[in-house]
């Protein structure tokens, strides 16, 4: 029997034979090996969505997986091409004596996995969706070990940055507590229930039981920072009824200015719940109309024309209120962390 070709992970498919004068098969008909897992005493092979063919020994196999722990524990069936007077009950080679145990998996998150297993070289995944595929298939396998490896990749920056929900998504399914209450505070520059937004729920596979801990944050930042707007305890001047101009002591103030800035605010703060873009000085709310028109608001007394609000602080409070918010999901359904 002709040895079998070793292929780059490039290289998935098999030829059709195509008849010719050799009786010979031609080289496209042979099996085709991944070039990290073609050693001839690995006594197990998986086969690939795309036809590539892995030997993996069965100790790891057993020794890293819950599935194949359980499934090599069972009695092998006889191989019906086998002469019953040749089945023999003592331990098989490591020649594999069973066809290819196909895995319907594309080598894209095989390669990865089995890396792992094996303790080869660490398996270059870039996107969060290819960390994701492995991880799904290293769950269905009951392989611990890859799962925890690559538990802190899932939380880099870059990918809280760049799509904070999915990793809340994988965080809430794997139940990792420190990593969903990160992705959390990142969900809040999104506006999650915009239905023309990118980031709608509807394109993530966030479990009910953590979706709802998540909207309640949102929620809550938002109407907590206008209960906190609202409060003549914090700003007395536009929330007094009435309050008279600070300098003349005469005339009572009109805030209708600032009741449109708190309502922009509001409006922010739906759209973006993080609130990063108030009471700060320069950009931000600084452009606003709303707030251009709130700073410019003066006594209506002809002799006086003092300033109805104290810019300083007023903004400086306003910061105060969005840095007291509550930033991240609360927790309870999750079990600690081990």
């Amino acid at each position: 029997m002709a040895a079998p070709q070793v292929h780059d992970t490039d290289v998935h498919k098999r030829g059709e034979d195509q008849a010719g004068p050799s009786s010979s098969p031609p080289p496209s008909s042979l099996p085709i090996y991944h070039e990290q897992f073609a050693r001839e005493d690995d006594d197990f092979v998986l086969e690939s969505l795309e036809g590539t063919l892995y030997r993996v020994n069965s100790y790891t196999l057993r020794t890293t997986c819950g599935l194949f722990r359980t499934m090599l524990s069972l009695p092998c069936p006889p191989d019906p091409s086998q002469d019953p007077s040749q089945r023999t009950t003592s331990t098989p080679t490591s020649t594999p004596t069973h066809p290819p145990l196909a895995i319907h998996q594309p080598d894209a998150v095989l390669v990865p996995l089995l890396c792992l297993m094996s303790g080869l070289p660490e398996p270059a995944l870039p996107t969060l969706a290819d960390i994701a595929a492995v991880l799904h298939l290293a769950e269905i396998w009951d392989a611990p070990g890859p799962i925890a490896f690559l538990r802190p990749a899932v939380c880099t920056p870059a990918f809280l940055a760049s799509d904070p929900l999915r990793v809340y998504a994988l965080a809430a399914h794997f139940g990792w507590r420190a990593e969903a209450q990160a992705a959390s505070t990142h969900t809040l520059r999104l506006n999650l229930l915009n239905p023309s937004s990118p980031d709608a729920l509807a394109d993530t596979d966030i479990p009910g039981c953590a979706l709802l801990p998540l909207l309640a944050l949102h929620r809550t930042r938002r109407d907590t920072l206008r209960a906190l707007l609202d409060s003549p305890e914090r700003f007395l001047a536009g929330n007094g009824s009435p309050f008279f101009c600070a300098t003349c002591a005469t005339t009572p103030l009109d805030n209708r200015s600032w009741r449109e800035l708190k309502a922009r605010v509001f409006k922010e703060m739906e759209a973006r719940p993080l609130g990063d873009m108030l009471g700060v000085p320069v950009g931000g709310m600084a452009a606003w109309e709303e707030s251009k028109a709130c700073w410019a608001a003066v006594c209506t007394k002809a002799d006086c024309s003092a300033a109805n609000y104290d810019r300083v602080a007023t903004l400086r409070q306003m910061r105060s209120c969005v840095d007291s918010l509550p930033c991240q999901v609360e927790v309870d359904w999750l079990a600690e962390d081990i």
